[in-house]
């Protein structure tokens, strides 16, 4: 296992950015942030001699060291998955603990993933452009030259000027957030400097930037909290998300607070953004990301916001030195959620939540079949290999599990909270490995605990969670099956309808659903695809029918009934609007730009129709985030530089 990050070319090990000043200005026109990155930089061992910096598609205009143009700067060769490495000498060798400034003058450029300028058409209200950025996990150096690796922790200050409203992973300094949209002045034409302070150290890929014409409205917050929350969105989308948000927000993260101790970043806001973000949230400090497919109407998908807000301990706060330890940030979290889905709602709640995850994390592994290593909790990344490749369910849904296993194997919740605060309390502000997370547990419990509960934690099969690959997790985990028994046994009711060939003796009804939540019907959406055999043709027709899920709004929903059909024997019948509704040529209007959903619509309509897939994704290719573009060519097989020459 590297000691050293995998994936970056720096000498942070050497010396380390401890605070970064932007100075930037958005050209929306030109598609570019152009200014300047100014690093504190402090020495961590003697003779250091230059720093080493992570660019990406970055255009590099000058370096200054200390106030002084410094000339022999180099960039390095292009690899494919680090980019380019910055060197920048040193006029005089430091020694440990001295510190200094290094400004570099920069501009972005096309090439890059981490930014995706939207046109104005590609918005909700197709009046102005949108910029929105997505840095997790290594793409913080196509926005700015960093020390790109979550093992350095830093603090930035910002100065930002823009034609449209400007948002940033950090505390709004001027203009007041909820004072006038863009101070006043005329969106879009008038250039207003944004200025932005995140005081708590955070890794590089929290660094984030969104812009366009975006409003804001308050939550209320819970007496004697000192923390604000609200909701960012355009005009044509903050009726339904201020509906959709300001019941539960506050509420999550006081819950959270209560069982993880203090929240440290002082601002907790949502940005909804345009459909193309390929994830469901994006916990950047201070501003969580989230995709609009949560706008459901009823309020049932906002549990997405407690995974996302739970990243401020898991990530933001306690987090993983490189990308091996992914879990320690995914698999704490998705705990942690669950925990508080059983505080908040009840056990039977966190049972389904498992039970959603543990079919996803089947999934998952099955998809990895081919690539072993990337089934495994902590991977041994080659040097330079993209952690994209491995983004799944398993630092989730394995990781979830294995410390829900850890936490029955000592006794229960119990006593495995207390220990959760500690391991907040000990590490919060630092990047750890797995290995300093497993001995933490052990000196806890041998402080705290007593000899059985060393015994239950020598009893674990630590390498099986671990290091170890496979398509099962290595113990057989229970869960409270409370919500999940109504949907299974619907959908068992319809699998052993199956060898009935006259519909109208089927005894099923519309109002079978009225009784499951969302997630209930997911649940039941899931059984059905489990089972060896699929349902006939014409029940699936006659099951579309009475519940009308090829035209749900439900994003959640729409995707499982389409990995559903096209398993099955009506599958051409249903490719053509899976493949609509997917690039959003149908009612909804809006391409399904979160991975979650177009990844595995996709790769299941491939099985189906291979030219009606291709033929969808060059239509609508540049719809999608850059990200999501490269990983569903690769799942589809294509090249995707050859797609681009094509258009």
């Amino acid at each position: 296992m590297h000691e050293e990050d995998p994936t970056s070319q720096s000498n942070y090990l050497q010396i380390a950015t401890k605070h970064i000043t932007f100075d930037w200005t958005v050209d929306f026109d030109n598609k570019v942030i152009a200014g300047t990155a100014t690093h504190e930089l402090i020495a961590k061992i003697d003779d250091v001699s230059e720093v080493i910096f992570d660019t990406s598609y970055l255009h590099i205009e000058g370096v200054k060291v200390g106030g002084d143009a410094v000339q022999d700067f180099r960039l390095g060769p292009k690899h494919e998955v680090m980019g380019s490495a910055l060197r920048v000498p040193l006029p005089r060798t430091l020694s440990t603990g001295s510190s200094i400034l290094v400004e570099i003058t920069y501009r972005t450029t096309a090439n890059g993933i981490a930014l995706q300028f939207l046109e104005k058409e590609q918005t909700q209200g197709k009046t102005f452009p949108f910029l929105f950025s997505q840095c997790q996990p290594i793409h913080a150096r196509d926005l700015a030259p960093v020390q790109d690796t979550p093992s350095v922790k830093l603090t930035y200050s910002a100065s930002v000027r823009s034609v449209l409203p400007v948002l940033l992973s950090a505390r709004r300094i001027s203009p007041p957030s909820d004072g006038p949209a863009h101070d006043g002045k005329i969106i879009g034409k008038d250039e207003v400097v944004y200025t932005y302070d995140q005081p708590t150290p955070i890794p590089s890929y929290l660094l984030a930037i969104a812009a366009g014409n975006l409003q804001y409205q308050s939550f209320q917050v819970p007496d004697g909290k000192q923390w604000k929350s609200g909701v960012w969105s355009e005009p044509e989308l903050m009726d339904k998300s201020f509906w959709e948000f300001s019941r539960d927000t506050a509420r999550f993260l006081a819950a959270a607070e209560n069982l993880a101790g203090p929240y440290r970043f002082g601002v907790y806001d949502l940005l909804v953004l345009p459909p193309s973000f390929p994830y469901g949230g994006m916990e950047n400090p201070c501003l969580t990301f989230v995709t609009p497919t949560l706008l459901a109407g009823d309020r049932s998908l906002t549990d997405v916001v407690i995974h996302e807000l739970t990243h401020s301990w898991f990530g933001n706060g306690v987090t993983h030195t490189h990308a091996s330890h992914f879990w320690l940030n995914e698999g704490w979290t998705t705990y942690v959620e669950r925990v508080l889905l059983q505080i908040i709602h009840s056990p039977a709640h966190r049972g389904l939540s498992c039970v959603i995850g543990y079919k996803a994390l089947l999934d998952a592994l099955a998809f990895f079949e081919g690539k072993p290593k990337y089934q495994k909790l902590v991977i041994d990344f080659d040097y330079g290999e993209d952690p994209d490749s491995a983004y799944s369910r398993v630092p989730y849904d394995k990781g979830a599990n294995f410390l829900l296993h850890i936490e029955r194997t000592l006794g229960g919740l119990a006593v495995f909270l207390p220990y959760v605060k500690d391991y907040i309390a000990t590490y919060m502000g630092h990047s750890i490995t797995t290995e300093t997370w497993k001995n933490h547990l052990y000196a806890y419990f041998q402080k705290n605990g007593s000899e059985g509960q060393i015994k239950a934690l020598n009893s674990i099969n630590w390498d099986a969670w671990l290091h170890q690959s496979g398509l099962r997790l290595p113990v057989e985990m229970e869960y409270d099956l409370t919500l999940a028994n109504p949907a299974n046994a619907l959908a068992d009711r319809w699998y052993e309808s199956r060898l009935t060939t006259d519909i109208s003796k089927l005894d099923f009804k519309s109002s079978d659903l009225d009784s499951l939540d969302a997630n209930q019907r997911a649940v039941f959406l899931e059984r059905l695809e489990s089972y060896n055999e699929s349902l006939p043709a014409g029940h699936l027709f006659h099951f579309d029918k009475l519940y009308s899920f090829s035209t749900t709004l439900s994003a959640e929903i729409r995707f499982r009934f389409y990995t559903l059909v096209l398993k099955s024997p009506a599958a051409m019948y249903f490719v053509q609007g899976a493949a609509n509704w997917v690039i959003g040529a149908d009612d909804t209007g809006v391409i399904k730009g979160r991975m979650k959903f177009c990844r595995p619509v996709f790769r299941a309509m491939f099985k189906v129709d291979p030219d009606l897939t291709i033929s969808t994704f060059r239509q609508a290719r540049t719809q999608f985030h850059p990200i999501a573009q490269s990983l569903i060519a690769q799942d589809l097989g294509l090249d995707l530089t050859g797609l681009r020459g094509s258009g």
